[in-house]
């Protein structure tokens, strides 16, 4: 019994000093690991920007056969690109956008393909809020305005026969077509650049006023017979300048509403007064888009443009020779296959 006990009271003695040793190890790591370099926490960089990219395709199809009331088989395509890259931090912003239309028409009456729209417009305004205002931004803003292919106007040739008085047909017909036509536009004829500095009204997200009292751009027009429909001015040998300088104040309004989350409505006016021709009146160009998405990747999209520019001589038909002063508008409706991309803060 003694003996047992004996060997009770060893065993016991060992488990207390191995305890003993145990936590002095377990205290000897944590304060090793106090002591340890701590690796800094990882701090998420903020995403300063804010991008989208809007795409849209457009077909139509007309075929008509032993139709009573006439008309054309026409085959049409449209393609639209609106990409917008905007960035900010604290109380200043850069806002950019691009928009790239392009589309052309075919008709049976007019064996020639004709382009039916088409627009180059490139934006950046870059904005600091104002000392000890809400809505008031210092700001720069810079666009520009052509097309890429030339355009023309498709008059009907006066005669469509040969010289035995047989219907010409196929390369013929088309080249009849083609030296009928009358030349409108070209890359770079018109082309607008300006430079807008002024101040930003910006009360909330979908609406801007610019006033900008210093703005000075260029009008280009790269194709010789054209520069005098858009009073370039003459050289002494008659010839017309490629380009002229304009300096003025311009007056911008954007407004954006997305009244749910299928049907938006997107209207830019803008008005521009040139302080270097002030007989004429201010050039305004009117933009408006309606878009109503009807399904998940289709959409219906009526677009309007309207331009007023007293400088530009437009031929009319009872002004064939030519009218300034003459607004001009277009119209477009359309239903196609739509797609967006677009990431949030």
């Amino acid at each position: 019994m003694k003996k047992l006990f004996v060997i009770l009271s060893a065993a016991l003695l060992s488990m207390g000093a191995y305890a003993q040793d145990a936590q002095q190890a377990a205290a000897d790591a944590a304060q090793a690991m106090e002591a340890a370099p701590q690796a800094p926490a990882k701090v998420e960089k903020p995403n300063l920007w804010t991008n989208s990219l809007k795409t849209n395709l457009t077909l139509g199809q007309t075929s008509l056969t032993n139709w009573a009331a006439g008309g054309d088989n026409t085959v049409s395509m449209a393609a639209y690109i609106d990409g917008n890259a905007n960035w900010k931090q604290g109380d200043m912003f850069w806002n950019n956008r691009l928009q790239l239309d392009y589309g052309f028409l075919w008709a049976s009456s007019k064996p020639i393909l004709q382009k039916n729209t088409d627009r180059i417009y490139l934006e950046s305004k870059w904005g600091y809020k104002a000392p000890s205002t809400k809505y008031l931004y210092f700001s720069a803003n810079f666009d520009f305005k052509s097309q890429f292919t030339t355009g023309y106007d498709y008059k009907t040739p006066a005669s469509v026969t040969d010289e035995n008085g047989n219907d010409l047909t196929g390369s013929a017909l088309r080249d009849v077509w083609r030296d009928a036509r009358e030349l409108k536009s070209g890359f770079l004829s018109p082309a607008y650049t300006n430079l807008a500095l002024g101040i930003d009204f910006v009360p909330n997200k979908w609406f801007s006023l610019n006033f900008a009292p210093l703005t000075g751009g260029f009008v280009i027009v790269t194709t010789p017979e054209l520069r005098k429909n858009y009073s370039m001015k003459e050289n002494a040998d008659g010839s017309y300048k490629a380009a002229k300088f304009e300096f003025g104040a311009q007056l911008k309004m954007d407004a954006k509403v997305n009244v749910n989350d299928n049907f938006s409505y997107t209207t830019q006016v803008v008005l521009f007064a040139n302080y270097l021709d002030i007989k004429h009146c201010p050039r305004i160009n009117w933009d408006n888009r309606f878009d109503w998405k009807l399904a998940k990747y289709f959409s219906l999209t009526l677009i309007t443009n309207l331009i007023y520019d007293d400088t530009i001589l437009i031929a009319t038909e009872k002004y064939p020779e030519g009218k300034k002063g003459v607004v001009q508008f277009k119209e477009s409706v359309a239903f196609g296959f739509t797609y967006t991309i677009a990431n949030k803060k």
